[in-house]
């Protein structure tokens, strides 16, 4: 805080202003330490913040590859295209199936008759309507004389049926001889969607609304297009569908509908996607090397340079490498002499640990294995038998461990990172601290504690100040009255 007094040494010959700041800057030093340790701090909280992004990834990649639903992929060949898309999940079995599509949904739609022109009144007076039935439900739009135009009437139809049917005014005729005609079309497809018990009383609107016959055939040249179920025959079960999506026929596999020739029978084959298996496993593997490489330039030491970054020898580091290690790589002996067929360890599958503790696909081994059994393969990775935590103290999240024989690495990987990152409260009361979160806590507690020390002092040091200043002013003042007496005795 700088001093309303004001003075140049003149009579003490001392430049008292220098004087000042420099006992002003030694005081400043230990602001200008609090400081550095501060930014440390800071800079810690951004780190720890990067590295949880990085484990939150590899959790991302471990909890695909932790059910056969998210490690497993299928791909599909089909022998007829056209007719149907069809895909298939991770849920999926190999197999062939066959295909027949004799009917794809419809959309149920019907025109009123046409007039010359869209914005001519129709009614002749106030309360006249028209009114539909539509998945159970009867709408009504109701218009005043003035304002009865075939436009005016669909967007009363739109508001009173708001997203269930939609109103719309086409020229069906040509320029020179117009026809504008009121579209009525169903939302969805299929005949429990058709539009029913359409009647008018607008004096100058008409339509035919006798609706379609017991085998769906329009009886009415209104009725545009019927709204009607899709038809297929899957391994020769016929299945049929408001729409045109046959995802619950077969598990893990999609069909959609594009086109009917019940003369044609398309076969498609759901076999392993070895190449996407595979690919999954990168990304694990990337992901993992991703969280080693943080730790390990972290934790370089130069004898010149020193540590390589502000998390050196954190905890958090320490914690998250002891996680990921005991996952993937803790094995007991006997479970290894169990494995009697080669598929029990990443490294017998293909995934070798480097001497700088990254990963590496070894593609020889990795292809070979999963040519030879893919089920194996995937058992490693997925959990197989479910989850079951009997045994967990009372409170204790779902996902803290498994006690099932067979867990899988993904699974066991995803489970061990969320025990140690996710913070959690206990039926009893009792709540623990993530280590991110735990260590963020206690680095903003330390930036707290340091902005309140600098805070004090720096009102130290202005008092200080101030006190200098005077005291330096009534020195220049004292000096200044003995050399003018001075100055007078030796007259």
């Amino acid at each position: 805080m700088a001093s309303p007094i004001s003075f140049g040494g003149l009579g003490s010959g001392l430049d008292t202003r220098a004087i000042i700041d420099a006992l002003i800057a030694v005081e400043r030093v230990p602001i200008q330490q609090m400081e550095t340790r501060k930014k440390g701090d800071q800079d810690k909280i951004n780190l720890l913040n990067t590295f949880r992004g990085k484990v939150d990834a590899l959790r991302t990649k471990a909890n695909a590859l932790g059910s056969l639903a998210g490690f497993l992929s299928f791909k599909v060949s089909q022998s007829e295209e056209g007719l149907a898309t069809i895909s298939a999940s991770g849920s999926a079995a190999a197999g062939t199936h066959s295909l027949v599509v004799n009917q794809v949904a419809t959309t149920d739609r019907w025109a009123f008759n046409g007039v010359a022109d869209p914005d001519a009144d129709l009614g002749t007076v106030d309360g006249q309507t028209v009114s539909f039935t539509y998945d159970g439900q009867t709408y009504t739009a109701t218009m005043d004389a003035a304002t009865s135009s075939l436009n005016d009437i669909a967007s009363k139809i739109n508001a009173a049926a708001q997203d269930k049917v939609a109103a719309t005014v086409v020229n069906a005729g040509t320029s020179a001889a117009p026809s504008w005609q009121l579209v009525l079309t169903a939302k969805q497809t299929g005949k429990n969607y058709r539009i029913g018990a359409i009647a008018t009383t607008v004096t100058n609107l008409s339509i035919n609304a006798a609706g379609p016959n017991a085998q769906g055939v329009a009886q009415s040249t209104n009725n545009i297009s019927v709204g009607s179920n899709a038809i297929a025959v899957v391994d020769g079960l016929t299945v049929e569908r408001t729409d045109n999506d046959f995802d619950d026929v077969i598990a893990g596999v999609s069909i959609s509908l594009l086109d009917a020739d019940p003369a044609k029978t398309v076969q498609f084959t759901v076999e392993a996607d070895k190449t996407a298996v595979k690919g999954k496993v990168k990304e694990f593997v990337d992901a993992y090397n991703e969280v080693v490489k943080f730790v390990r330039d972290q934790n370089k030491y130069d004898p010149e340079k020193g540590p390589g970054g502000a998390l050196f020898g954190d905890s958090a580091l320490k914690t998250i490498q002891r996680t990921l290690s005991g996952a993937l790589f803790g094995q007991t002996a006997a479970q290894v002499s169990a494995d009697t067929s080669g598929y029990g360890t990443l490294r017998l599958v293909g995934v070798e640990s480097q001497s700088d503790g990254s990963l590496k696909i070894n593609d020889k081994v990795m292809d070979a294995k999963i040519d030879a059994d893919l089920t194996k393969f995937a058992d490693l990775f997925a959990d197989t038998d479910g989850f079951n935590n009997a045994g967990a103290p009372v409170g204790t999240p779902r996902y803290y461990f498994d006690i099932t024989a067979d867990t899988g690495l993904g699974d066991d990987l995803a489970r061990a990172i969320d025990q140690v990152v996710k913070s959690y409260g206990d039926q009893s009361g009792s709540f623990y601290k993530g280590v991110f979160d735990a260590r963020v806590e206690t680095l903003n507690s330390n930036i707290k504690g340091i902005n309140e020390r600098i805070e004090q002092r720096e009102l130290r040091i202005d008092r200080m100040q101030e006190q200098l200043t005077r005291r330096f002013a009534s020195l220049e003042s004292l000096m200044a009255q003995l050399q003018s007496q001075s100055a007078y005795l030796n007259r």
